[in-house]
């Protein structure tokens, strides 16, 4: 009972350390493609012809990217988690807002106002109509513009070799290349 008690103790005990080494080996070949890249980037830099170059740096990717996959199915096959990925890109971008009824009516009346004053009789009219339209339309645009909110996105490579976005309201500090974990609907480092 002892010898059995001591080996569930042994098989526990190397659980953590097997699942450490699958992040190291992750981490560098992971870091083995990205020199790669940086290195087949300058090579292709040097060719004489843009046909040349452009196909190059194809190539370059092709290979970039297949070698990454390459070190997700190493750190998953190692024990990796499903939840746990690498950041591949930061960008701040604008979430549209919505207009409402206040920018529709006051931009409508601006520019009736406005167009009132222009023309005579029937010229008048148009001019009042059209600009009512014309204010109403600009003033529910600015309003858009108003409300809209700074947004910062996240795309992230999954061990499991799926691409995810997340979107966050403020700036995550995440930086490309950062590893990261799924908690809930957002991101952790690790």
């Amino acid at each position: 009972m002892n010898k059995i008690a001591l080996c569930l103790l042994l098989a526990t005990a190397a659980l953590p350390a097997a699942a450490a080494p699958s992040n190291d080996a992750y981490r560098s070949a992971a870091s083995a493609a990205e020199t790669r890249y940086a290195s087949d980037k300058k090579l292709c830099a040097a060719e004489s012809s843009s046909a040349t170059r452009m196909q190059c740096l194809r190539d370059a990717k092709a290979e970039h990217d297949k070698a990454m996959a390459d070190a997700r199915k190493i750190a998953t096959a190692n024990g990796g988690c499903a939840e746990c990925g690498t950041v591949l890109s930061v960008a701040q971008g604008e979430r549209k807002g919505k207009g409402g009824p206040i920018g529709l009516i006051g931009g409508g009346v601006a520019g009736a106002v406005l167009g009132h004053q222009i023309g005579s009789g029937n010229g008048k009219t148009l001019a009042t109509i059209a600009g009512a339209a014309g204010g109403a339309y600009g003033g529910h645009k600015i309003e858009e513009k108003v409300r809209s909110t700074k947004v910062w996105l996240v795309r992230v490579q999954m061990d499991s070799g799926q691409e995810k976005t997340f979107t966050f309201t403020h700036d995550p500090g995440f930086t490309k290349g950062d590893l990261v974990r799924e908690s809930g609907k957002s991101i952790v480092r690790q």
